[in-house]
């Protein structure tokens, strides 16, 4: 008789009950292997460079934390049989520090992507540093136009808004409303410049005029003089080339100053989320036109994540907020989808699939890196038009990404050269 003809017949000639517990012991053997296995697995580690207690901590900060943890538990927790596991950390607008701590970060605490930073300085500092890494890196904290142009790397995807979104949705829609004449008052580093240098160049080309313009040192919090050369220009508009506690400082001092007093000057921040103007109240923010890429009563999808969120803040979610919640969860997405979380093959993934969620309809990641997904054209609600706070805007306009975004004949990105 074969020796497995033998070996089958000598297994079948055990009692029945020895039988049953030795295929019990082989799976539990077989069990725990597994369990141990994956316990044995490092966790993926997702980090994000934030400013958690300056200029931009209300815009995205601590509650960009919440986002990312409610992002993570409502994908299960873990991916590819590994836990994941969020990195956050304070780079306090420094790019020497964000520098160094992306490296850390990268090199000896095992973070495969990072997620989001603030601030369009320290994050071309922290894209270098990835670079060098050929690591994934993802915006939704910072607009500079440099991140998909002259710094797009293969692996950076710029997810919420940029300076031209904000200057192209803002700047024409003004223009079409008779409001032809401009002076800027920006702030002195790479976001302001672009933001004023973009919004210019949309203005100038719908058949509007800049008359002047101011730069200003970040946080701030004398804008006198600055709001006198705004006012001495005459223009119909003074545009606010900042954001977060620069920009609720400079429209505050323009009511005080009585800019705006008879309707001669509007304001219109170029950038400005719902926290910006939650902080101003809707005395002095009423009738101001902002861009944004989300607002939290836009549908039912929208009003569904806010609750859950407001319950873990108090705070409704800014846009950039939401816009990492989405973000992270599109790339967990991808790294289920490709096996594994190499960062060629992940973001490959990332590009393939369209991003259909409660933060965009049909959105895309074209070639530069650039998301293309709507955006929105808002008034600030007067106090009587309000139901609550968190209640501040009225939708006036939805603007397509084609539309919004810069075209990619135009991009400057070198992967797209030829």
């Amino acid at each position: 008789m074969p020796t497995s003809r033998r070996s089958a017949c000598a297994f079948r000639s055990f009692p029945r009950s020895i039988a049953k517990s030795v295929s019990a012991s082989i799976l539990s053997v077989a069990l725990a292997t597994t369990v141990a296995s994956a316990q044995d697995k490092p966790p993926l580690k997702l980090g994000a460079l934030m400013d958690m207690t300056g200029v931009y901590a209300d815009t995205s900060g601590p509650g960009s934390e919440v986002a990312a943890k409610m992002a993570i538990e409502d994908f299960g927790g873990e991916v590819l049989g590994r836990k994941i596991q969020a990195v956050f950390v304070d780079h306090l607008n420094k790019p020497d520090l964000a520098s160094s701590q992306a490296r850390e970060m990268l090199d000896n605490q095992g973070v495969e992507a990072i997620v989001d930073f603030a601030g369009s300085a320290t994050g071309l500092a922290i894209i270098e540093v990835a670079k060098a890494r050929n690591k994934i890196v993802i915006v939704n904290s910072a607009g500079s136009m440099r991140i998909t142009n002259e710094a797009c790397t293969p692996y950076t995807v710029h997810y919420t808004w940029d300076t031209f979104s904000q200057a192209n949705v803002t700047g024409l829609a003004t223009v079409r409303k008779g409001l032809d004449s401009w002076f800027f008052l920006a702030v002195d580093y790479a976001f302001g410049q672009e933001l004023e240098r973009d919004t210019a160049a949309v203005v100038q080309k719908s058949g509007g005029k800049v008359l002047g313009s101011v730069k200003h040192p970040l946080n701030s919090s004398d804008f006198s003089s600055f709001l006198l050369q705004a006012q001495s220009s005459k223009a119909k508009v003074v545009g606010l080339a900042n954001a977060g506690n620069d920009a609720i400082t400079a429209i505050k001092q323009a009511t005080e100053f009585g800019l705006t007093q008879g309707g001669k000057q509007r304001l219109s921040p170029l950038l400005a989320f719902i926290t910006d103007i939650d902080s101003i109240g809707l005395d002095i923010g009423q009738g101001l036109l902002v861009t944004e890429s989300w607002y939290w009563d836009l549908n039912d999808e929208t009003r569904a994540f806010t609750r859950r969120f407001r319950e873990r803040t108090q705070r409704a979610p800014t846009s950039v907020q939401a816009g990492l919640y989405s973000s992270l969860t599109h790339y967990l997405k991808a790294v289920k989808a490709a096996g594994t979380t190499e960062s060629a093959a992940v973001i490959r993934k990332m590009k393939e699939m369209p991003i259909n969620d409660m933060y965009a309809r049909n959105g895309r990641i074209r070639e530069d890196g650039r998301m293309l997904h709507d955006m929105y054209l808002f008034e600030v609600k007067k106090p009587t038009e309000s139901k609550g706070r968190w209640d501040v805007y009225k939708l006036l306009d939805t603007v397509s990404g084609e539309q919004a975004f810069q075209p990619i004949e135009t991009s400057r990105c070198p992967l797209l050269k030829k």
